[in-house]
């Protein structure tokens, strides 16, 4: 089990500070306001409550509401202080020295409406201005050493992968066998949590689903859906009992010392149909030909477009992340500290790929009335490509 690393390295952080002051220098933005979780973890390594100003020049201020100690020991930033309230901010601010900045950026796509007009009264003779596209901007390219723990991830999601040979069985039901593998990824480090940026947007684990629940649509903005063990949830396993020669999808996030790996694989109890054997086929040559085609510099719409246009002209148009007309319209997406970074591979995207991005591509077929099958990976960008973080075999995997 690999043990928690409590801080995230000093020139790690201090790198991340640089990076975003040279944004907001260039965006004639004075100082930053992070409150977001994802992102507090993201500059300061804590995810504690409180307020980090980062001014475009200088050195950042963590200020803590709960717990300053905690914070104080998580985090590398050398100004830490307790503060009880958000209105304290800007004299706290002034007795280190920074002035009121005329442009204060705030995480906007995030940010409460409610924190943001009390933010307004605080910051009165401010302009207040987006920053989330910058952040999530530099969140995308990831560092050295964020891809060595998303390599740590990926290797806990083949172990988890792995595991599902020992524990499905015909006739259990889909959450019966959630909470067993979801046990054993705990048992591996599995932080639980998982986060997404999108508003309103809640997953625990992922998604596994047999048969045809598994094509029954959800609310949530993926290709798969699931009943779901009451409507309050409306996605995910079910009270569905698991049965033989039919797909069993297995789409698991893992998450470790905060970054994720995406990952999904088929299973199945006996041989399954032809039809639904050549549609996984089918999935794996798209990831193939994405494979052997994307480099730096591919722009992420038209990677998208042709994904969808061999798709089609497999015949698979109407069932290619989606039944019907309410299909996603994306076919991959950014992963990090949140399951939905940039970029995504999706239509109309005029983003292009950068070394260091991390994608997790699933292309996936949801035939009505007979399941999911399709493939998922966690593909780093290289200068000669793309690199598998996640090596179980993609090929249905047949008991």
């Amino acid at each position: 089990m690999i043990q928690y690393d409590k801080t995230t390295p000093v020139n790690e952080q201090a790198s991340r500070i640089v990076a975003l002051q040279k944004r907001l220098e260039n965006n004639s933005v004075d100082g930053a306001l992070i409150l977001q979780k994802a992102d507090m973890f993201y500059y300061a390594g804590t995810a504690q409550q409180g307020w980090l100003y980062i001014p475009d020049q200088g050195e950042p201020l963590l200020m803590v509401f709960k717990d300053y100690q905690r914070s104080k020991d998580e985090s590398g930033m050398k100004r830490v202080v307790s503060i009880i309230s958000p209105k304290e901010i800007p004299e706290t601010m002034a007795s280190f020295g920074y002035s009121v900045p005329q442009k204060l950026g705030l995480e906007l796509d995030v940010l409460t409406a409610n924190h943001y007009f009390l933010f307004q009264k605080i910051f009165s003779d401010s302009i207040l201005v987006d920053i989330s596209m910058a952040i999530r901007l530099q969140r995308a390219v990831k560092s050295d050493y964020e891809i060595e723990l998303m390599r740590q991830a990926s290797q806990m999601a083949d172990k988890v992968a792995s595991k599902v040979p020992d524990l499905l069985k015909e006739g259990m039901t889909e959450i019966e066998f959630a909470g067993l593998l979801e046990a054993y990824a705990r048992s591996l480090g599995h932080q639980g949590l998982i986060r997404m940026r999108m508003w309103d947007n809640n997953l625990f684990y992922g998604h596994i689903m047999s048969g045809s629940d598994a094509a029954i649509p959800s609310c949530f903005a993926s290709p798969t859906g699931g009943k779901g063990v009451n409507p309050s949830i409306g996605q995910g396993p079910g009270f569905n009992k698991i049965k033989r020669n039919e797909p069993v999808l297995v789409d698991y996030i893992f998450v470790l010392n905060g970054y994720i790996s995406d990952h999904t694989r088929i299973f199945s109890l006996g041989n399954l149909s032809e039809d639904l054997l050549r549609a996984h086929d089918a999935m794996l040559e798209i990831q193939e030909m994405v494979k052997q085609t994307a480099t730096p510099g591919t722009i992420t719409g038209e990677l998208y477009e042709r994904m969808m246009s061999m798709a089609e002209a497999k015949s698979y148009k109407n069932y290619f992340m989606g039944a019907g007309e309410k299909r996603i319209r994306f076919t991959g997406h950014g992963i990090g500290i949140e399951l939905d970074d940039f970029p995504f591979i999706a239509q109309g995207q005029t983003l292009a790929l950068e070394k260091g991005m991390i994608i997790a591509l699933e292309p996936k077929v949801v035939i009505p009335g007979k399941g999911v099958v399709g493939i998922e990976n966690s593909l780093l960008v290289t200068d000669n490509g793309i690199e598998s973080l996640t090596l179980f075999p993609d090929k249905i995997t047949i008991l």
